[in-house]
């Protein structure tokens, strides 16, 4: 079977199938809830994650959880495959975080300033905790100091495209995650 015929693009092979991750999600929601965060908010950091959290919040609800949901987009790569180094704020949350428990849903934890600077505005604004889960959590040196709480797949410094993350807005679509074959 061609990556064509299953539901791959031409230059995109796939790492994790989208049975995979859904499996992986069930199993994620399960560890979440475990945690038994009360007043839970969930804030995706767009716009990568956001096929990562809709499953995911879906799953936490299957898990028991009525979590709220905001989101927050943040950029430090714009149309670029690496960081710029600066986080700015794109788009802000419409909903407040003091006293709540926040769970910050990511694409990817690579460089890790991405997640800080989420990290630290919530805890500015009195957010009682703020736990991280990430899609792919890169094992690769970081800028600063994080780590996730919660993260589906490890992964290494390769490129990753599809469930929500693209290379210069293409490859959203894609129902799994899976590396460049070609440029």
């Amino acid at each position: 079977m061609t990556q064509e015929q299953a539901g791959a693009a031409p230059e995109v092979q796939v790492i994790y199938s989208a049975d995979s991750i859904a499996r992986r999600l069930e199993e994620l929601a399960a560890e979440i809830a475990a945690r038994k965060l009360e007043r839970l908010l969930v804030v995706a950091v767009l716009k990568g994650s956001f096929v990562f959290a809709a499953d995911l919040i879906r799953a936490l609800y299957r898990s028991g959880l009525e979590p709220e949901v905001d989101f927050l987009t943040l950029s430090s790569y714009r149309k670029s495959r690496t960081s710029s180094g600066k986080v700015e704020i794109l788009r802000d949350l419409d909903l407040g975080v003091e006293g709540r428990n926040v769970l910050l849903v990511d694409d990817v934890l690579d460089s890790g300033r991405t997640l800080v600077f989420a990290k630290d505005l919530i805890s500015a604004r009195g957010a009682d905790s703020i736990l991280t889960c990430v899609l792919i959590d890169k094992k690769v040196p970081r800028a600063v100091n994080v780590a996730a709480d919660f993260s589906a797949f490890e992964g290494n410094d390769e490129f990753v495209v599809g469930y929500g993350m693209d290379v210069a807005h293409r490859y959203r679509e894609l129902p799994f995650v899976g590396r460049m074959t070609k440029e």
